[in-house]
């Protein structure tokens, strides 16, 4: 479905079914495009902070309806403050769901390197706020924005002692984040499935000591995957928890990101569960791409043809 027909039947209320009753290839048809795609702008790591404006157009031209923003270069929104970039996204027909922000001071795993940039440079982070030293000016900053949802991207969680800060700190911005009208969430990777002393599994423990009222999941599918877990038995395991996801493929050997639909994932049964999971909105997102855009319009493609989101 091309921008203008979504933006059309959005202005209209047509995606606004629960009071119409639908039938046969009608009720197939607005079955599909029932909930927009989201994007992690993480994936224009490398190219947002040239063009912010250019980069968001091509984004909706693409067909994606929401976004989350991430780290810049620039600082803040990308050079924005929270009420431009809002603006900014909602006059080119992109809804502003979401906001990453660090859980402490960025620092690498020890023995891990930066990421590569497609140059074959190391990736340069550039000074961040964090929710250990500037929880409130995050959350208020966020609430400013008028986003739905303030995630954590990364915390440390290498050692029991990082890991029960860091629930401290996530538990504290829980609270602050519900006080705002916001919904705060914790976003993974693979290190949180790797059992540390004693045998504990540092995602099972954010699950079971963060407050399930003010702290929710952001399920990265892939990376979730890569740490051994199956989602689906997450969802079901914890319904409700999980109302973020993000959404990338990785190859056979789980080490190299990849379009959504064109690795090893098989994402229909990840979909069907949804409702299972409180999933409320999704995100592609690959990380440190050769091209960003082809993958968004591959990935776009493929959900749009496969998957009943």
């Amino acid at each position: 479905m091309n921008f203008n027909r979504r933006k059309f039947l959005q202005s209209t209320g047509a995606l606004a079914l629960s009071s119409v009753v639908l039938s046969g290839k009608a009720a197939s048809y607005f079955n599909i495009i029932k909930r927009p795609v989201g994007v992690q702008l993480f994936t224009f790591f490398n190219i947002i902070d040239d063009d912010v404006k250019g980069t968001l157009t091509k984004i909706a031209a693409a067909g994606y309806g929401e976004i989350e923003s991430a780290f810049s270069k620039k600082g803040g929104y990308y050079g924005l403050k929270p009420k431009e970039f809002k603006a900014l996204a909602n006059d080119l027909g992109l809804s502003w769901k979401s906001h990453h922000v660090l859980g402490a001071p960025f620092k690498m795993p020890a023995g891990a390197k930066m990421p590569t940039m497609p140059d074959g440079k190391p990736m340069v982070i550039p000074p961040m706020n964090n929710l250990q030293d500037n929880m409130q000016q995050l959350v208020d900053e966020a609430a400013e924005g008028g986003v739905k949802y303030l995630v954590c991207a990364n915390t440390p969680t290498g050692t029991m002692d990082e890991l029960k800060a860091s629930i401290a700190v996530l538990n504290k911005t829980g609270e602050a984040a519900t006080k705002a009208g916001l919904t705060f969430a914790y976003h993974n990777h693979d290190m949180e499935f790797k059992a540390l002393e004693g045998g504990k599994v540092p995602y099972d423990l954010l699950l079971s000591e963060t407050d399930h009222n003010h702290v929710k999941m952001e399920l990265d599918l892939a990376w979730a995957i890569k740490g051994g877990k199956n989602p689906v038995e997450m969802f079901k395991q914890n319904p409700g928890r999980f109302p973020l996801w993000h959404v990338k493929d990785l190859d056979a050997s789980r080490e190299n990101i990849l379009p959504v639909g064109s690795g090893t994932i098989d994402f229909k049964p990840i979909f069907a569960a949804a409702a299972t999971a409180g999933m409320r909105s999704f995100f592609v997102e690959h990380d440190m791409p050769k091209d960003a855009f082809a993958s968004i319009n591959s990935s776009i493609g493929f959900i749009n043809k496969n998957l009943n989101v």
